[in-house]
């Protein structure tokens, strides 16, 4: 990631003396820039890193969404993983239940700050930034919305002009408006303008700019195919007729650089050694990849050396053989009982003998080389992910160029490919990948059988990804894959998989008036079971 500071407290420093008519340059607080001097592209950086910030680690993704949607099983109990794999609370879970609002609040407070600076300083030059702003902007209000369902929108970001209780905006509304967002505001960028200095994601390359502006539009119009598939067709096809993405190379991710203090959250949790321990990939993962014969499987997957205390040292990689894989079910633990590893399924035994016995020890983790390294980037949307979206929009009939065949072999086949990036380990060749899709090509005998076919792919590009997020949206709009819930003891949803997350603990103090209006238009209220209007 570029270095860049983002704090310019000792760039302007005030003269101080003299008498009672320097009163106004006396009371300035000489470590504050004001907003004529400040500049806005510095701000840039924070903005699209707070995204990933928000949406890896112990913000939330991991510990819940990852195992929600059954990427990832855990046998411990108890345990942090506890929410996600068991609907468990731990001691802890409110705190992490807040993190993607604060977090992507934050980030998206950024983005606005850049647009305010600008507009306060009426600088005309600065469209390219403004523009690029507002896009990362949405991007973060997007992922709010999507966790918790109505939330602030029209009135958010504004507590520097007083607006300390803003009202939650529908969830309807707040689609509707970004798109229309979007589909303003990309037209206005230009390569011809000034370019962004600081941008970590594309260097300030406008072009890629305006493909990303056009893939989040895809993202977001898809998203509605339930709630409102004629706003979600006539934008898809805006997406598409503006040009969303087309090759790997405009895949959207920040490299993280770990000496600079910048670590990928994901791979930060993973290498703490309870993490490690007793993190596995999730059971109809491993099983769709065998049976399909994919390439991906020994590149994601390992089996941990025999006993505990191999399996707990990272730099001893594991076998990832890909006949000797096996997933994790969930809703296990190691405590003696009914449910209780040992007892599960087709439980492939443990590793080790006597006091180093690893009862998980041939249950497969995410290979180390890929995904440990505190450097490894972050992804936020790529061009596998768009495929696979233009392939279903095509199978609904939807006028996106392509048919839903060839899109799915592109998005396939950019899947494959773009493991390539973490850490530059084992990529997949475009010629393995581009065979690979042509040998297990989309069927298309019937519309359902096309769209349970494309939307396993995505729950699979982009659990793999680590974009835990993004396929627990994409689960919950598609139906994609059947997963069976867990009802372990204690669970906080009935044994129902969780729809969203709760508000944050705060906020019926906070914001109380508007929470409470906001509580009302949930079906059964602020529990985790409760569908966003999206999710019908």
């Amino acid at each position: 990631m570029r270095k860049t500071w983002l704090s310019i407290s000792s760039i302007f420093l005030l003269t101080l003396g003299g008498c009672t008519k320097n009163f106004t340059a006396i009371n300035t607080d000489p470590t504050q820039a004001s907003a004529s001097v400040y500049d806005p592209d510095l701000l840039l950086p924070s903005a699209e890193l707070g995204y990933l910030g928000a949406n890896q680690g112990y913000s939330g993704p991991i510990l819940f969404q990852s195992m929600w949607v059954q990427t990832f099983a855990s046998a411990e109990f108890p345990t942090y993983y506890s929410n996600g794999d068991k609907y468990v609370a731990s001691s802890n879970i409110l705190t992490y239940d807040a993190s993607i609002w604060n977090d992507a609040y934050t980030a998206a407070g950024e983005a606005y700050t850049i647009q305010s600076l600008i507009k306060t300083n009426k600088d005309a030059t600065l469209g390219n930034l403004n523009g690029i702003a507002l896009i990362v902007q949405l991007l973060n209000l997007e992922l709010v919305t999507d966790t918790y369902g109505d939330c602030p929108y029209t009135q958010a970001l504004q507590g520097a002009s007083g607006v300390s209780e803003p009202v939650y905006d529908s969830q309807q509304s707040i689609y509707l408006s970004m798109l229309a967002k979007l589909d303003s505001v990309i037209p206005t960028l230009s390569a011809g303008g000034v370019l962004p200095t600081n941008d970590i994601i594309y260097s300030g390359n406008i072009a890629e700019w305006q493909k990303f502006g056009y893939s989040l539009m895809l993202r977001m119009a898809m998203r509605l195919t339930k709630a409102d598939a004629a706003d979600a067709q006539t934008y898809a096809e805006k997406a598409y007729a503006g040009g969303t993405f087309s090759s790997i190379a405009d895949n959207a991710y920040i490299t993280f650089d770990h000496t600079d203090g910048f670590s990928n959250g994901n791979s930060s949790a993973l290498q703490v050694e309870e993490d490690y321990s007793e993190v596995r990939w999730g059971q109809q993962l491993i099983s769709y990849l065998k049976t399909n014969n994919d390439p991906r499987l020994p590149v994601i997957a390992e089996v941990p050396r025999a006993g505990l205390d191999s399996a707990s040292i990272e730099s001893l990689a594991g076998d990832d053989t890909a006949s000797h894989q096996n997933g994790m079910p969930n809703g296990y633990d190691e405590n003696g009982g009914a449910t209780d590893i040992s007892n599960a399924p087709g439980y492939p035994g443990g590793t080790g003998v006597g006091g180093d016995f690893n009862p998980t020890g041939k249950y497969s983790r995410p290979t180390s080389a890929v995904y440990l390294a505190l450097n490894t980037p972050g992804f936020i949307l790529t061009y596998a992910e768009t495929e696979l979206l233009l392939a279903e929009a095509a199978a609904r009939g939807w006028n996106v160029g392509a048919s839903a065949s060839t899109h799915y072999a592109n998005g396939v086949a950019a899947a494959l490919q773009t493991y390539g990036t973490f850490n530059g380990t084992t990529p997949i060749s475009a010629a393995t990948a581009t065979t690979y899709a042509t040998a297990y090509p989309l069927d298309v005998s019937s519309q359902t059988n096309s769209l349970a076919m494309i939307n396993m792919q995505l729950w699979v590009t982009m659990g793999t990804l680590f974009d835990f997020s993004e396929a627990w949206s994409n689960w919950r709009r598609s139906g994609y894959p059947v997963l069976t819930p867990v009802n372990y003891v204690g669970n906080f949803t009935g044994g129902v998989i969780p729809r969203r997350e709760i508000y944050p603990s705060s906020e019926p103090t906070t914001d109380p008036v508007n929470y409470a209006a906001a509580v009302k238009n949930l079906s059964g209220g602020d529990t985790w079971i409760s569908h966003v209007w999206w999710d019908q």
